[in-house]
């Protein structure tokens, strides 16, 4: 009660939050989400989710700097997909149609939806491999006419 009328009247000590061992702004860095695979799949899991969608934890493949979102822990047995080395796993990750399989240190395995490259684009981790490939939109006469007049 004392506290509250103390703070109706305007009399309340302000004391000042010292800076010192605040850390939520330095957890917001992008240089420290990168992931560290020497822990079980549970903590990737934690690390890869409390990181989504800022700054969004990386690792990096085939040098290249690649961040990881949307992440859940997958309770099966090891799908079937191609093998992605990972700097720093202790187990290729793989590339299957669900998204990318990476491994924990008990064996556990962690599914990742989408993955992010420097240049900033995304895409699904089921499509890694494809990524690359480009095919040109070929139209056909109507379609033609129908792009000339909308323009």
């Amino acid at each position: 009660v004392e506290a509250v009328h103390l703070i109706a009247n305007g009399k309340a000590p302000r004391i000042p939050q010292p800076e010192e061992g605040a850390t939520y702004e330095r957890i917001q860095k992008k240089e420290n989400a990168e992931i560290s695979w020497d822990q079980p799949a549970a903590a990737l899991h934690n690390w890869i989710r409390g990181h989504d969608k800022v700054p969004g934890a990386w690792t990096t493949i085939n040098g290249q700097v690649v961040t990881f979102y949307g992440s859940s822990l997958l309770d099966s047995s090891v799908p079937a997909g191609q093998e992605l080395t990972i700097k720093g796993a202790s187990r290729p990750g793989l590339v299957t149609k669900n998204g990318l399989v990476v491994f924990g240190n008990d064996g556990k395995m962690v599914l990742v939806r989408n993955l992010q490259f420097e240049d900033g684009k995304m895409i699904p981790a089921s499509k890694y491999f494809s990524a690359d490939d480009t095919t040109a939109l070929e139209l056909t006469e109507e379609e033609k006419k129908i792009a000339e007049d909308i323009r």
